[in-house]
């Protein structure tokens, strides 16, 4: 069975590495994405997704994060976290708006995130969901928690 398996993982990988392979699991860029009345997208019905909009829902609810000083500076220590997060490019950048994505090594899934800066309190909310399939392994809630407890770092550094 172990080497069956071996056989298998490793065939997943030589496909892995062909050219335009990652395109398949990457999906469309979702049309609902942005700040839409200082709201950012609702999650759907996966467990793939975390926004810190949402309340009383413990699948897809997450703290927004919080920063100290003004809204500049914590925009540009996220835009320097967001450029150190492996697989992750910034795709758009507004005044008060990031959204970047992440995709994963192996199979090129990719995570749609989102920063929404209200700007009148010291809150980032947040936004991350896969764009395809259903569990992501709390891969989206991870990214984000380790995202906070860089900028938490950075500005205890500054």
């Amino acid at each position: 069975m172990g080497v069956l398996l071996a056989v298998l993982l490793s065939g997943m990988v030589w496909f892995a590495a062909l050219p335009g392979f990652e395109q398949i699991f990457a999906g469309s860029t979702p049309e609902n994405l942005g700040v839409t009345s200082g709201q950012l997208a609702p999650c759907p019905d996966t467990p793939n997704c975390v926004n810190s909009q949402i309340s009383g829902d413990s699948v897809h609810a997450i703290e927004p994060l919080h920063y100290q000083g003004d809204l500049a500076d914590a925009r540009n220590l996220l835009t320097e976290i967001l450029g150190v997060v492996p697989g992750t490019t910034i795709m758009e950048t507004q005044d008060n708006y990031i959204r970047a994505e992440s995709r994963s090594r192996l199979m090129g899934f990719v995570d749609d995130l989102e920063f929404y800066f209200p700007g009148d309190r010291p809150t980032i909310e947040v936004r991350s969901a896969s764009r395809l399939g259903e569990s992501d392994l709390g891969v989206n809630r991870r990214r984000l928690e380790q995202i906070r407890l860089a900028l938490a770092d950075l500005e205890q550094g500054n």
